[in-house]
């Protein structure tokens, strides 16, 4: 896991303007960059070419994807970005769906040649921590945030990557601790990046 590609999904929003996914994205890069790693970074709202972004990921042996949560999901240009970048990709970390004629009801999904590649999600979010993981709490009823982000794990899967565990900053709007969050997830990039 020599080679990192960090795509920041950031997009402007009424009451975020970007710069804790901007603060998180060069926390990581230089971190990382300081461990000996090599690094491109992909900020979407400030466009890019899905050819090269496809290249990228061929080139990544793992993909970090820094993103806010509005409306229970990355922001809608990085689904944009999924559709051309990844659509791009076919033949390349995947090949087709998986399943055979013999019996195409089996193995859906199964056509990743990504093997042996990671993905990280790093997620922003206004909800508290105490949100998630509880029956007891109103909106997800027990529910985790990879259960929010089933979406995204399923995709990078397709293709064949794994997972690496996902990171979080809570309560970011009405209750920050951003200082903390920072030396979290500095510890967190040491677990995961020796």
């Amino acid at each position: 896991m020599n080679r990192v590609l960090i795509i920041n999904t950031h997009h402007p929003y009424p009451s975020s303007g970007g710069a804790l996914n901007a603060a998180l994205t060069d926390l990581a890069r230089a971190h990382l960059e300081s461990k000996g790693y090599e690094l491109r970074v992909t900020k979407v709202v400030d466009g890019y070419n899905a050819r090269e972004e496809a290249d990228k990921h061929v080139w990544a042996d793992v993909v970090i994807v820094q993103g806010p949560v509005n409306w229970m999901s990355f922001p809608w240009s990085y689904k944009k970005y999924q559709d051309e970048v990844y659509g791009a990709l076919g033949g390349i970390l995947y090949d087709g769906d998986g399943r055979h004629r013999e019996d195409p009801s089996l193995h859906y999904g199964s056509g990743g040649k990504a093997l042996g590649k990671k993905y990280m999600l790093s997620l922003t979010y206004n909800a508290p921590r105490e949100a998630f993981d509880d029956a007891e709490q109103f909106l997800l009823r027990g529910k985790g945030v990879d259960d929010m982000f089933l979406p995204s794990h399923a995709a990078f899967r397709f293709m064949g990557m794994e997972p690496l565990e996902t990171f979080v900053c809570y309560d970011v709007i009405k209750n920050p601790d951003i200082e903390n969050d920072f030396a979290r997830y500095r510890e967190h990039l040491d677990r995961l990046f020796d």
